[in-house]
């Protein structure tokens, strides 16, 4: 059999929370529709934050709503939760799924949240401690994990004990997030080479910014470390608000061909995948980044 990938597409809420135009709440709705279509079970859908912080998150309420009419029980629709308040918007929603985040750096989670990556971790506990109780999911995402654009470079040890926090918060799953696309290779294979030590590969995911044409290179190597989970966005939306010049989330097209080529199984369909891509796309007025989708809507060819 074929060696399985799950990849947790994040267009709906990371990409499309960095992108200037502001959707409807039909729009995002039909996207995340589309997504479904192709076949992903992991789909970030949105977040519970401040509307006047996150504008383009404003709707949360309302399309989760709208998603849990689908009554799709086999899906995983998680949402980024930033404190208690959002939580308990979640929970009030419905939701099953949750993901916390904080960050290597003191300084990207000050310009992020206004806190130090203690003082989020203590915010953290209680909200893990309560989503728990709710029979929540609940996932880890570590930013800035190999570089920050105010601090530089990042120790594989201050990596770690980030992982570490997160993992006794209670977490199914970390996600290792390259925020400002700054990862080589070999950063990558040292980073997992300790991690892997420390924590079991299926609980480990990697999530790649292609802002400097890394991206698929440092997933390759993280397929030759194990690594089976893999976070994307459709058409390759997204970037950073906090990292100027960062450009958005591997494109989840890139990520399908690298595992196709390899003969790895993502149950995804690429035909019903670039119509949702191209969808958004077209709502939001942006050319795809994405090498291997921007090739096949010109040629139609894998």
């Amino acid at each position: 059999m074929k060696q399985k990938i799950k990849i947790v597409e994040v267009g709906a809420r990371d990409g499309l929370q960095n992108e200037s135009k502001i959707l409807s709440t039909d729009v995002k709705f039909e996207f995340i529709k589309k997504l479904i279509k192709c076949g992903l079970k992991d789909i970030e859908v949105t977040s519970f934050v401040k509307p006047e912080s996150i504008p383009q998150m404003s709707d949360s309420v309302d399309l989760y709503q709208r998603i849990l009419s689908l009554n799709q029980s086999n899906l995983n629709f998680p949402c980024l939760v930033p404190n208690l308040k959002g939580l308990e918007i979640a929970k009030n929603c419905g939701v099953k799924s949750i993901a916390l985040f904080s960050a290597t750096s003191d300084s990207f989670t000050k310009k992020n949240i206004n806190a130090s990556v203690d003082e989020s971790f203590e915010k953290m506990e209680e909200v893990s401690r309560l989503a728990k109780s709710y029979g929540m999911i609940r996932r880890g995402y570590v930013s800035t994990a190999f570089g920050c654009p105010y601090e530089g470079e990042i120790s594989v040890e201050k990596l770690v004990s980030v992982v570490q926090r997160f993992f006794k918060l209670g977490v199914e799953e970390v996600s290792i997030g390259d925020t400002t696309g700054v990862a080589s290779p070999r950063q990558v294979k040292e980073a997992l080479s300790v991690l892997l030590k420390e924590f079991e590969a299926k609980k480990i995911a990697m999530h790649f910014h292609d802002t400097r044409g890394m991206a698929i290179s440092n997933i390759l190597v993280s397929l030759e470390h194990g690594i089976t989970i893999f976070d994307s966005s459709a058409g390759g939306l997204g970037g950073c608000p906090y990292a100027q010049g960062a450009t958005g989330n591997v494109a989840t097209e890139d990520l399908w061909y690298l595992c196709h080529i390899m003969g790895l199984e993502t149950g995804i369909e690429l035909s019903e995948l670039v119509s949702a891509s191209s969808y958004i796309l077209n709502q939001i007025g942006k050319v795809t980044p994405s090498k291997f989708l921007s090739t096949y809507l010109k040629t139609g060819k894998i």
